[in-house]
This record gives C-alpha cells, structure tokens and sequence, in this order.
C-alpha cells in the first residue's frame, strides 16, 4: 500500500494565462508538477488531482453574486487538466453544488477516506493558486492528520504578499515546505 500520496491541485485551463481565472504565470509549473507526477508515480504513490467542477450557476460566479468570473463549469475545455495524469489518478472534484463553495479538495468530497483506505500517511501538495485552494487543502489534511509537505517550486499564486502569508500560515499549522 502507499504511504505517500501527490496532491495535485487544479491544474485546469481556466486556472492558466489566457484562462477565465488565470494565475499569473501558473502554467510555468506545468514542467515540475509532471515531473513530480512521473516520479511519485514511479515510486508506486498515489495521485490525487483535484478540480474546481462547477455547475453553471456556481454560487461563487459574479453572475450569482460571488467573487469570480465564470471558470472551470463541468464538461467545459476550462475545466480540462493541463498536466500528464496517469490513467489511475484518482479525480476529486470540487464545488459541485451550485449553493456550495470548495477551496480544499477535502471539503464535500470523500478525499480523506480514500486516503485512509490506500493506507496513506503523507501527502505532498502542489498546484495552483497558493493561498487558495492550496493553501486550503494542505490545511484540511493537517487536520485530517495526515503528514504534510508543500511542494514550493510546483505552487504559484496569484499576489505574491498574499501567496507568502499564505506559507508562513501553512508552516504555523506543521506543513513541511520543500
């Protein structure tokens, strides 16, 4: 059973320049995050890929009085993987419900007991945007109690003050920044 789980968090188009809600400069981790894909792959960890899977009508589009322009709504190009996920990946979608707004990929899914049941005891997170949904996820596995690590040259954020509050909060809560 893997010990080891890599959280890969939403690497989707609509998160890239040129996207609905691009992070600046996101898609030059599109290197590292496949090369760490490839090498927990190899060393028989699991893959986890998370995915922002919005209805239409998300409670967080501007159009419903939420913060963000419409992105990653199910089935669309926006919503696609930018990275090479293996076949086996395990997909987490997210903020599924029109009326319910996810950051974690742990947050009305079921990612902790499919980790628990691989038999997982640390998790390495890396992905898109930093003090969001990463930042979001690497807490909820915190308190999940799984043993966290940021993968910090396969994260970016959107404001770079924002994205280092961000880290140091995550190290404050015990994630290990590699």
């Amino acid at each position: 059973m893997p010990e080891e789980a890599l959280i890969v968090v939403d690497m989707q188009r609509d998160f890239m320049p040129g996207g609905a809600l691009p992070v600046p400069d996101g898609d030059k981790i599109i290197p590292k995050v496949n090369e760490y894909i490839r090498k927990f792959k190899e060393k028989g960890a699991l893959i986890v890929a998370t995915r922002d899977w919005h209805p239409e009508n998300h409670i967080s589009f501007k159009e419903q009085g939420g913060p963000w322009p419409k992105h990653c709504v199910q089935g669309t190009e926006g919503a696609e993987f930018v990275v090479e996920l293996p076949e086996d990946a395990v997909i987490i979608s997210k903020a599924t419900e029109p009326d319910k707004e996810a950051y974690s990929g742990f947050e009305g899914t079921n990612l902790a007991e499919i980790l628990r049941e691989k038999g997982v005891k640390r998790v390495y997170v890396c992905g898109v945007a930093t003090e969001y949904c990463v930042r979001a996820t690497a807490l909820d596995a915190v308190k999940h109690g799984f043993e966290v690590y940021l993968l910090s040259d396969a994260v970016k954020g959107i404001n770079p003050e924002d994205e280092k509050k961000a880290l140091e909060e995550l190290e404050k809560a015990g994630v290990k920044i590699l």
